[in-house]
């Protein structure tokens, strides 16, 4: 999926942003007061190796800037804004290292080019890529900047650790067709495109959406505007597309030489990603756990959407991981964040990480069965000292009080049981009813703006949220409602919930944020896919409602791959079929991959593919027309803090 629908527009205005209230800057206080802010060994760790970068890490391509931390140089001072987490301000300062950087001598990384990490490992001729970012414009400037301090090399091959877009997107970057048509390996963790597909194709609209929120790339990058994602800064701007792997792996304990590198692969799937490996390198005594053990606590389950991680195989993984090599590793890196030195600083690391995903998951579940349930859960769970304490268990990208949550809905689902809970009213309706019950609007408003004043605002945001989507258009619950959202923001120590509030604030006070469209399937993606996928993408852009009663039968007939497929249209549900020719259907496609590839990556229309010959149709061709008619476009952007302005049926 490209992310440059997400990112396009950098610099948001500053709406009407206030000042931090006397609450905000309490909390700050007692933060400030909490943690062990005198300890700057992750500053050491994370400026280490440093070989050199380019100005303000910055990337053009076609006379567009793809990635630029010029814009953040308000982090260049070490004491945090007034309306900012100092804990967080602490990991974006930290977050602002960039450049290339030695791990030991033979591995590099390229950090702060994007929002993940390059590693590049060195072998006897070339050099083999480990992640290739998000946007093939910063992989591509990656790996120049590499071969400036390193020397130009071929690159013998490219590994996957994950199927999240951030690490696999820039691949056409560092590889060309010349280089693939040579064998150069693509090696993935196996069911790596499966669930590329599954994460960023069926669901990506609806996911670059809810990333606006997430990542906050439409914000002002200011100390009251976005600062950081917790995992970097944000995602490059650039484009991105999916390269086939040609080699996967398939089970722990499997061995690459590559170069004349052994790598040692540890398989991890339904972790971070539902894809996911570790590698350890002997030569180098070098361990990468991928995205699993990095300087924050993870989302188990990310605010863009996606399927619940399982916390209780993560920590499994880690504790195999720490087993297999804990006594070798003499140097750890991650995908994102910094390396950490030493096999005393790896094992502690590891450990660290693995017991608090296991507390979050025990605990969680001991209180379940309790009988709490989710919010009540994320209200009560504390995390011990020893990790409350440790700056790589702070929650900057996922958080203890979102992630229990995700636990419980792994478990038990959406439904907490309660049976006022099972069929409420949807927003619209429910926030009249509330604001009738409440007394009105102004009512509303008036105590809503005394609970404000006493930094009441997790309750204001709730009260006024129900106001906003009863009146979508009364200005003064709007503009409250942003004030109390800008506030959470300045509170929040997750970047990801700081994001949300503060773009929710920017919503309320300018409208849904207009972004130029772009492909949600971009055609490189498309020609990586089976003809498989590409029906499921397919099948899910069929309107229903117009579908009711109609009943189509296509033959497909690649001319180039020589696949077969029955398509069928019954009962508003489009399913398919590898299979020999239907003797009753009402008409016969006859296509090559490349044209399937055009029309689902909304490259060509059906007419243009007809009328150029691309496509031939034999028997009733109103048949594949009325199949067509029938396929939504989704739009780029729709409604969130307010109700949606326009009916879907």
């Amino acid at each position: 999926m490209s992310q440059s629908a997400i990112n396009a527009p950098k610099d948001g205005p500053e709406d009407a942003s206030k000042d931090a209230t006397a609450s905000v800057l309490k909390q700050h206080a007692a933060m400030r007061a909490a943690l062990p802010f005198s300890d700057t060994r992750d500053f050491d760790e994370a400026a280490k190796g440093f070989l050199g970068t380019r100005d303000n890490a910055r990337v053009e391509a076609g006379g567009r800037v793809v990635w630029n931390l010029e814009q953040y140089g308000f982090l260049s001072e070490a004491d945090a804004a007034p309306t900012v987490n100092p804990s967080l301000w602490r990991q974006s300062r930290l977050n602002m290292h960039h450049g290339l950087f030695e791990v030991v001598p033979g591995v590099y990384q390229v950090r702060g080019f994007d929002i993940a990490n390059m590693t590049l490992i060195e072998g006897d001729t070339g050099v083999i890529v480990f992640d290739a970012l998000t946007a093939i414009e910063s992989a591509r400037a990656a790996l120049e900047l590499y071969f400036e301090h390193r020397g130009r090399r071929p690159v013998k091959a490219v590994i996957f650790s994950h199927s999240h877009t951030d690490h696999y997107g820039g691949a056409l970057g560092v590889l060309d067709s010349d280089m693939l048509a040579q064998g150069v390996p693509v090696i993935a963790p196996d069911l790596f495109l499966e669930s590329a597909v599954s994460e960023t194709v069926i669901a990506g609209p609806a996911m670059v959406r809810r990333a606006q929120y997430q990542f906050g790339p439409l914000l002002a990058k200011s100390p009251r505007g976005q600062v950081d994602t917790g995992l970097g800064k944000t995602l490059a701007s650039g484009n991105s597309a999916i390269v086939r792997p040609t080699d996967l792996i398939k089970a722990t304990g499997d061995k690459r030489v590559i170069d004349g590198v052994e790598i040692e692969f540890q398989m991890a799937p339904n972790t971070e990603a539902p894809a996911e490996m570790h590698i350890y390198v002997p030569r180098y005594k070098m361990l990468n756990l991928a995205e699993n053990c990095t300087h924050n606590f993870h989302n188990l389950l990310p605010f863009r959407g996606a399927e619940v991680r399982d916390p209780l195989a993560w920590s499994k993984y880690l504790n195999e991981a720490l087993h297999l090599w804990g006594d070798k590793a003499e140097v750890m890196c991650g995908q994102h964040h910094w390396p950490v030195w030493g096999g005393d600083r790896v094992r502690e690391m590891i450990r660290q990480q693995r017991d608090l995903y296991k507390f979050a998951h025990d605990q969680t579940l001991r209180l379940m069965n309790h009988g709490l349930t989710a919010p009540e859960v994320s209200e009560t769970i504390r995390l011990p000292a020893s990790l409350e304490s440790a700056w790589h268990g702070r929650g900057y990208y996922g958080h203890i009080r979102h992630n229990v949550k995700a636990i419980y809905q792994k478990y038990l689902g959406w439904y907490d049981c309660n049976p006022a809970n099972l069929d409420p009213l949807p927003p619209v309706e429910s926030g009249k009813k509330f604001v009738e019950y409440m007394g009105g609007a102004e009512a509303v408003l008036e105590r809503a703006r005394k609970d404000f004043d006493k930094g009441e605002f997790r309750f204001v945001a709730q009260a006024l949220s129900h106001l906003v989507f009863a009146e979508p258009d009364n200005k003064a619950a709007r503009s409250l409602l942003a004030d109390t959202f800008e506030q959470l923001g300045y509170l929040a120590e997750s970047a990801l919930w700081r994001n949300s509030y503060l773009f929710g604030a920017h919503e309320l006070r300018n409208g849904s944020t207009q972004v130029k469209a772009r492909q949600s399937l971009p055609l490189e993606t498309a020609r990586a896919l089976s003809t498989d996928q590409l029906w499921d993408a397919l099948s899910v852009r069929l309107n229903g409602p117009k579908a009711e009663g109609k009943h189509i039968v296509l033959n497909w007939a690649f001319s180039d791959t020589k696949e077969t497929f029955v398509m069928t249209l019954e009962n508003a549900a489009l399913t398919y079929i590898a299979a020999a020719p239907a003797a009753g259907a009402q008409a016969t496609v006859t296509l090559a991959r490349d044209s399937l590839n055009r029309l689902i990556s909304y490259d060509k229309t059906l007419a243009d593919l007809t009328t150029g010959g691309q496509i031939a149709v034999t028997g009733d061709a109103k048949a594949l027309e009325g199949l067509m008619a029938l396929m939504d476009e989704f739009p780029r952007r729709f409604e969130i803090v307010e109700p949606k302005r326009t009916v879907v049926t």
